[in-house]
């Protein structure tokens, strides 16, 4: 006997297919509790089966062998119509299913339980059932296994789906951010082109590279397999290369990058230091248009990384008088990456080092 259709079935299917889960592979979390209910419940079949739109799809089944069931044939679409549970003890005998081609020739199906799958709006999507190939009867606590079991399912589902939103989500606000970085950094170059001063095409540089670093920050956070964590070499190597672009003719930058992973705040540290130290040299350590090179190296020590940055310009002044804002910068960055900072200068060059813990 074929059923009825739901008489809720446009907003039923439609709540079926938000979940986004019709034709999906096989998963362990929805393999595990198909197999959990036929050990319960000791039946050889179970499935946690979904009454889509003429047909019945199988997310997870043990002991049939498909995962797909013409709607026509699918004992379920009769139990997305019950009060939340269907038992039918003896298919033979019930009128719904006597004449079932599934009950008259192979699998051979005698016994059914299907526990309702039931969305937040009470709309059944399918059900988590077991079956048998001969008449039996659920226990009480194997009928309330099955119930809860069905609701564990749609734990998963809502789970899976939640996860799946927030990374549509998560997407959307890295395109916002990147594309407010872009038009930030553009502004700021267009900005400094126009800016007659010397001093003011400067700082306006210093605030785009920073601005660029930040995007270069945001760009290996969101691309890092494991939230806030950031490999450090090639974003290092992005810091670098940006600062390049803004060095003075005939200067050049030298990169020795250990490979180790860093938190976002050691990142954040690491890039705002990397851009005062290249902005302080590039005033300072080669004036007249002095030629030189900027060298950035690190190295992993135990359970902690070591950086070094040194140039070898003529050096600059400044260092602990408290008047240079970007040395003050530095020492702060340095405080919350829980590092140890010093920093040298004189007429061979200035050299920081920064040495801070391995966290990740």
């Amino acid at each position: 006997m074929k059923a009825d259709q739901h008489p809720s079935q446009a907003a039923r299917l439609a709540a079926l297919r938000d979940y986004d889960i019709l034709d999906t592979e096989p998963e362990e979390m929805f393999d595990d509790i198909v197999r959990l209910a036929s050990e319960i419940c000791e039946m050889p079949i179970s499935a946690i089966s979904l009454v889509d739109d003429g047909r019945n799809w199988l997310k997870a089944e043990t002991g049939l062998g498909v995962n797909e069931v013409p709607f026509e044939n699918a004992i379920c679409t009769h139990a997305i119509l019950s009060d939340g549970f269907l038992e039918i003890k003896d298919t033979t005998l019930d009128l719904r299913t006597r004449d079932n081609p599934l009950v008259l020739g192979e699998p051979l199906l005698r016994f059914y339980a299907g526990a309702a799958l039931n969305s937040p709006e009470g709309l059944p999507i399918g059900t988590l059932c077991v079956l048998d190939h001969r008449p039996r009867e659920l226990t009480p606590l194997q009928r309330q296994t099955l119930r809860v079991l069905a609701k564990q399912v749609m734990a998963q589902l809502d789970l899976r789906r939640a996860l799946h939103e927030a990374e549509i989500l998560r997407r959307e606000v890295d395109h916002r951010v990147k594309n407010s970085l872009q038009s930030i950094s553009s502004l700021t170059r267009l900005q400094a082109r126009r800016a007659e001063d010397p001093g003011t095409r400067e700082a306006l540089d210093i605030v785009r590279r920073r601005v660029e670093t930040v995007a270069a920050l945001h760009e290996a956070i969101y691309r890092a397999e494991s939230d806030g964590v950031v490999a450090m070499k090639p974003f290092v190597e992005k810091v670098a290369a940006l600062i390049q672009g803004s060095s003075p003719e005939g200067v050049a930058i030298r990169l020795r990058i250990a490979d180790a992973d860093i938190s976002s705040t050691q990142a954040t540290g690491l890039g705002v230091i990397l851009n005062e130290f290249a902005a302080n040299s590039f005033k300072h350590a080669f004036p007249d248009g002095k030629g030189g090179t900027l060298a950035i190296e690190t190295e992993c020590e135990g359970d902690a990384i070591r950086l070094t940055c040194r140039d070898d310009g003529i050096g600059f002044n400044g260092g602990r008088d408290g008047r240079s804002l970007g040395l003050t910068v530095m020492e702060a960055s340095a405080h919350q990456m829980r590092a140890e900072y010093n920093l040298e200068s004189g007429p061979g060059g200035t050299v920081l080092t920064l040495e801070f813990p391995a966290d990740c």
